[in-house]
This record gives structure tokens, C-alpha cells and sequence, in this order.
């Protein structure tokens, strides 16, 4: 529960690995209120202002329907092929046309990190970032590709994969932001945080 003496620090997400990454440098949300949104790509839209949008959306979805002070994060993570945005894998066959797709190329991935204000903390600072990381995938042989599928890691992930899972076994090369790829850019959140107008003596990190 927040310090009465401070706004409290929601996250508007329910990914585990946000929530993970979170706690890996100190921090822990007060409370977690995923933002239930439509997150398909508008017509002709790029994946970096896409991952911008929904963290937006996220963060003010969460921010309008929350009494009292508080700090909202939202983000979204995208894979990026070249110009195309690439789904988060719900169903196998989705799963295993991006590994194939990605068999071997270099692509980039994209976080966005919004911090939202509620209305009820005037002293709030909204600010937002983005970061691009690119990850390089060895060949993949239908073997190895049916082996991640039955893995079962690529559930609910962009590209259908998971820096931190099985699929780390073929990624040859990641440059950038490696917390971004997984789904939260730490050093810059952690900035973001730092930022923020706490009253003295309070944090959410050190």
C-alpha cells in the first residue's frame, strides 16, 4: 500500500515481466490495473509511433478512472520487421510465422514508457520515452523453430518470443536496451522516476 505521504506508483499492465523488471531495481507498484485496450495497428501506422500511442492510451485510461494522487506508468512493447508491426503470438501458427520471419534478420524493438499523473497530483510530471534495441536471431531450422513452438515461451509475447526465455539460445546479438526487449527500459524508467516531484524524504526507488 502507498505511503500516505506520497502519490501512490500504479502500473497499467498486468505483464509479469514488467512487474519483475520492476522489482529488480527496488521498485514496487502499489497496485496493478492493466488498461484493457484495442492494441491493433492503425492503417499505415509505424511501429515506433504505435508503441507511443498505446503506452499513451494505457497510462491515461488508468490515470481517469484512479481517486486520489497518483503516478500511472504505461508501456507497450513492439517488434518491429523493417516497417511492419508484429503481433504478440496468441495461437501457435501466429507464434511461428514470426520466428520464421525473423529466422536470421536483425529487427528492432521498440518500448515505449509513459508516466502519467492523475488529476488529483497537480505536482505530477507527465514524461515519456522511447527506446529502440535491435535483436539479431541465428538461422533457425524447422526444427529448432518447432522446438520454441512446443516450448510454449512465445505465449502472449511480441514476435513471438522472449529475450529472457528458450528463444535466447538462437539471439546472437541484442544492442540497446536489453530490460526494453524484455519489456521495460529500467535506466530510463528509473530516470522518469527520479524526476517526479516526491515530498522529502519519500521514493520509489533510490
Amino acid at each position: 500500500m502507498a505511503d500516505s505521504s506520497r502519490p501512490a506508483l500504479i502500473l497499467a499492465s498486468a505483464s509479469p515481466r514488467r512487474i519483475a523488471l520492476l522489482r529488480q531495481i527496488g521498485v514496487e507498484p502499489d497496485a496493478v490495473c492493466p488498461a484493457d485496450l484495442d492494441e491493433t495497428p492503425q492503417k499505415d501506422e509505424l511501429p515506433r509511433p504505435h508503441a507511443l500511442r498505446l503506452a499513451r492510451a494505457k497510462a491515461a485510461h488508468v490515470a481517469a478512472r484512479h481517486d486520489g494522487p497518483a503516478l500511472i506508468i504505461g508501456a507497450d512493447t513492439v517488434v518491429a520487421a523493417g516497417r511492419r508491426v508484429l503481433p504478440k503470438a496468441e495461437d501457435a501458427e501466429t507464434a511461428r510465422r514470426c520466428l520464421t520471419l525473423l529466422s536470421g534478420r536483425r529487427h528492432k524493438v521498440f518500448t515505449a514508457v509513459v508516466c502519467q499523473p492523475t488529476a488529483d497530483w497537480a505536482e505530477g510530471r507527465y514524461c515519456e520515452r522511447v527506446v529502440e534495441s535491435h535483436v539479431i536471431f541465428n538461422r533457425l531450422t524447422p526444427r529448432q523453430i518447432d522446438a520454441l513452438i512446443e516450448g510454449g515461451d512465445w505465449h502472449g509475447k511480441a514476435g513471438g518470443y522472449g529475450l529472457q526465455g528458450q528463444a535466447a539460445a538462437f539471439i546472437r546479438q541484442v544492442g540497446g536496451s536489453p530490460s526494453g526487449v524484455i519489456g521495460l527500459p529500467l535506466f530510463e524508467t528509473a530516470q522518469l522516476l527520479r524526476g517526479q516531484p516526491l515530498p522529502a524524504g519519500q521514493h520509489w526507488l533510490r
